[in-house]
């Protein structure tokens, strides 16, 4: 029982670690499925190409 003591998690307020965001299920199943990245990466250049053809104005 002793070893259990020195494994305790401490909460150290006001520190950068404790204003850190946790991302949810629904983050981490975007931020890791290929054909969600593959779509957002054709969207982006979609609008890159009509600012590029279409100009600025």
């Amino acid at each position: 029982m002793e070893y259990k003591k020195h494994l305790r998690r401490v909460t150290r307020g006001y520190t950068d670690f404790s204003y850190a965001a946790v991302p949810g299920k629904a983050v981490r199943f975007f931020r890791r499925c290929v054909i969600w990245q593959a779509w957002r990466w054709l969207v982006l250049n979609i609008k890159i190409l009509r600012i590029v053809a279409f100009g600025h104005s």
